[in-house]
């Protein structure tokens, strides 16, 4: 599919996960802006273009100059050499977001300064379905009218929330949904430990985390509420989170956090 000149689009730089998750997303919300994708393997623009409809640039400069937005969406420790590369291309953008985690704006306007105009965005995989959360946060150089189409462009795929760019690191570690497939696993498995069987503990185990969630969302009570009405003293509930909580539960998450907040700082120095 060939790319008519001049024409302005939503603009990835890199085709992998992320790219084709928002990608996905977007279609699926019914976004009809033009998306292109620039990536170095032609294996993931052709299924990113079979999935999407995306269209493919072949050259790093014109991908960049079509963009009305443009995304970086490569690992943060390929950050630095895109960045190197567009500006050894000549190309000249304008309004940047980039998705890589624990870089923080000042690294990215040292490589590509003005006129680019830096945003950060933590996309959801869950955009992919339009559940996502994506927290975004902006350059002082960055207006309020793109501010306005960068929350716009992520509020297709999900809830966008702009905090301190301070925040991102805590936020990145809090909000992934590994949390749940993870919470999900373990308790299966714990469940399967005293006596259920695999499908049935997968089954009770997804009721307890999603649907009791879900509840709390659509039914407006509050969360110290719902739990004070589960934790009824002398009954199976109460006993059941007393026993996590004296085995160092809340212990235990926080620790998982800190470790994913020093990822994001080492991810910082590359």
């Amino acid at each position: 599919m060939e790319v008519e000149p001049l024409t302005r689009a939503t603009v990835f730089l890199g085709g992998g996960h992320i790219a084709s998750t928002l990608a996905a997303g977007l279609r699926l919300a019914g976004y009809k802006q033009r998306i292109i994708v620039y990536d170095r393997n032609p294996e993931k623009s052709r299924a990113l273009r079979r999935e999407s409809q995306v269209e493919i640039s072949r050259d790093l400069r014109s991908a960049v100059e079509r963009a009305a937005v443009l995304i970086v969406a490569v690992r943060p420790d390929s950050v630095a050499a895109l960045l190197h590369e567009i500006a050894a291309c000549g190309a000249r953008p304008g309004l940047c977001v980039s998705l890589a985690a624990g870089i923080p704006l000042r690294k990215l306007r040292a490589r590509l300064a003005s006129p680019v105009r830096w945003a950060r965005a933590m996309p959801s995989p869950v955009c992919r379905i339009g559940r996502g959360l994506t927290a975004v946060c902006f350059d002082r150089r960055v207006g309020r009218t793109d501010r306005a189409r960068v929350r716009r462009l992520f509020g297709y795929v999900g809830q966008v929330l702009e905090i301190p760019e301070r925040q991102f690191d805590a936020f990145t570690t809090t909000y992934s949904s590994s949390h749940g497939y993870h919470a999900l696993a373990t308790l299966a498995k714990a469940a399967q430990s005293v006596g259920l069987d695999r499908k049935t503990a997968l089954t009770a185990a997804a009721h307890a985390l999603s649907d009791g969630i879900l509840y709390w969302r659509e039914s407006r009570q509050t969360l110290a509420h719902l739990l004070h009405e589960a934790a009824t003293p002398g009954g199976i509930a109460s006993a059941t989170m007393s026993g996590m909580e004296k085995s160092g539960y809340t212990r235990v998450m926080a620790k998982g956090l800190k470790a994913g907040i020093a990822q994001a700082r080492r991810n910082a120095k590359t």
